[in-house]
């Protein structure tokens, strides 16, 4: 019988990867499985948003909204590197909603939580003002406020990283097959990606898996808590429609709401659909009347239309809402629920969550499981910088003024594009290297040999997807040959 573990998580997806660093800090042994890579579903395939979630104010979830509201100023501290503030840009159209409905709105988001750091909300011109100058002539004027951008996967990837200096034990490429509970504890089968099983013991068990979560369910033998509804949320990659950093957020005709976003310097992210989806969650992809749905909205509003033809990469997201009995896909509460089953040993489900608020669920989830087993521990994660998010005081471009004095060899793009995803562990990275040929081959968009190498000996990447579509969205400035040579290589 393997090693006994206070608590095995279940799915290496945001909340499974939060869940683990938090239990692991608070003393729990922690196991963590996760059948593919880690962020490999929902988690590498959301909207890329610390947000409020400014439309949900209409669905009455103010304690969703604050809760959220507040954490985007504990991911601002704690992430400096892969969390940044963005502008977004609200075209006002008369016919969708008032204006004073909007005015109070944004008035309540500015006021429902502590806003420290970023800049409220305003009303503007756009016959004057440079954020109209995309927008169709028919647009006059609008509203602009402030929420935040994240890197999805590395927000998981970062979260793994601590849970291990930490003492948690991660495993990718590991499913779990099944689990037998008695009083003690659990005995849970796992199998590797070459086959092989293996038993281990556990406390408890967290079942974190995301669109699966139910399947996982099932393979406990335990009665089901609570269901899932699995709704997908396609986005496309245009080439850039503006110039500028600000994103937009338009309200469709049927009344959801579609942003669009500056995506890796040179791109326009444009989501998100809200579709029952039918079958696996691993089968999602944006599917033509999603492209053309997408299209459209951005159409009606901006200048300049576009067609499906322009996109450059799409991908999508199966968000697994809690089952609430809503009808319609946009109104399903997008807040999570934590059922706890300890009617022997504790086994704790999640249903939904999202990635701005993956933080507050993982120590909710870990003071329920810590009271279950009779362990007790302050929360401290609020406090504590992600790897790679302490600057010592400065920000993000004091930070890499910094690096640029300390490698001034390093071409300013590669600079940039480093210090945002490794933040303050780019000289562990960079290492002894006086020169860009220190780091090896370069596969094209500058990924370097030294950067492959490092994202698998210390970010669990194994494939060359996990390297270019997870860990790094390089795979978007590469061509197909460039892709095709490192997959080769790996």
């Amino acid at each position: 019988m393997g090693h006994a573990f206070d608590l095995l998580v279940i799915g290496g997806g945001i909340n499974g990867a939060g869940i683990a660093r938090d239990a692991a800090g608070r003393g729990l042994s922690t196991c963590l499985v996760e059948r593919g890579d880690l962020a490999g579903g929902t988690s590498s395939n959301s909207s890329k948003l610390v947000h409020g979630g400014l439309r949900y104010l209409e669905h009455y979830e103010f304690r969703l909204v604050r809760e959220a509201l507040a954490e985007r100023e504990v991911l601002l501290r704690i992430a400096p590197h892969i969390v940044w503030p963005m502008r977004f840009v609200l075209p006002h159209r008369a016919e969708m909603r008032p204006r004073w409905l909007i005015r109070a709105g944004l008035f309540l988001y500015d006021h429902l939580a502590r806003r420290v750091s970023l800049p409220g909300a305003e009303g503007l011109d756009f016959r004057t003002h440079p954020y109209g100058a995309p927008l169709s002539p028919a647009i006059a004027n609008g509203f602009a406020y402030s929420d935040c951008w994240v890197e999805d996967s590395r927000l998981v990837v970062l979260n793994a990283k601590d849970a291990a200096r930490r003492g948690a034990t991660i495993r990718t490429r590991t499913a779990f097959v099944d689990a037998a509970r008695d009083a003690d504890g659990w005995t849970v089968r796992l199998r590797a990606g070459d086959g092989a099983e293996e038993t281990l013991r556990a406390k408890a068990l967290v079942n974190a898996a995301g669109p699966w979560v139910m399947a996982a369910q099932d393979a406990t033998h335990a009665k089901r808590a609570g269901s899932v509804r699995l709704i997908r949320g396609s986005h496309i990659v245009l080439p850039a429609l503006y110039e500028g950093e600000q994103a937009y957020i338009l309200q469709n005709d049927d009344r959801r709401v579609v942003f669009v976003i500056p995506y890796q310097g040179r791109f326009s992210l444009v989501g998100t659909t809200d579709v029952p989806h039918e079958g696996d969650a691993a089968t999602a992809h944006c599917t033509p009347e999603e492209a053309a749905y997408l299209c459209a909205a951005v159409s009606r509003q901006f200048r300049r239309a576009v067609t499906p033809a322009e996109i450059v990469w799409s991908y999508s997201g199966v968000r697994p809402l809690y089952d609430d009995g809503s009808d319609d896909p946009s109104a399903i509460t997008r807040d999570y629920v934590l059922k706890l089953d300890d009617s022997a040993a504790p086994l704790l489900s999640i249903y939904g969550g999202k990635i701005t608020t993956y933080r507050r669920l993982a120590e909710e989830a870990v003071e329920k499981l810590a009271h279950a087993l009779g362990r007790q521990a302050p929360a401290w994660t609020a406090g504590a910088a992600l790897p790679g998010g302490d600057f010592g005081g400065r920000d993000l471009p004091g930070y890499e003024t910094e690096i640029a004095a300390r490698f001034p060899w390093l071409p300013a793009p590669l600079r940039a594009r480093l210090v945002r995803a490794y933040g303050s562990e780019v000289p562990d990275l960079l290492g002894e290297a006086a020169s860009l040929a220190d780091l090896g081959q370069d596969h094209g968009a500058g990924l370097t040999q030294r950067e492959v190498d490092w994202l698998m000996r210390e970010e669990w990447a194994r494939t060359a997807e996990d390297i270019l579509w997870r860990r790094s969205r390089l795979g978007l400035h590469m061509t197909p040959e460039q892709r095709e040579a490192l997959a080769a290589v790996i």
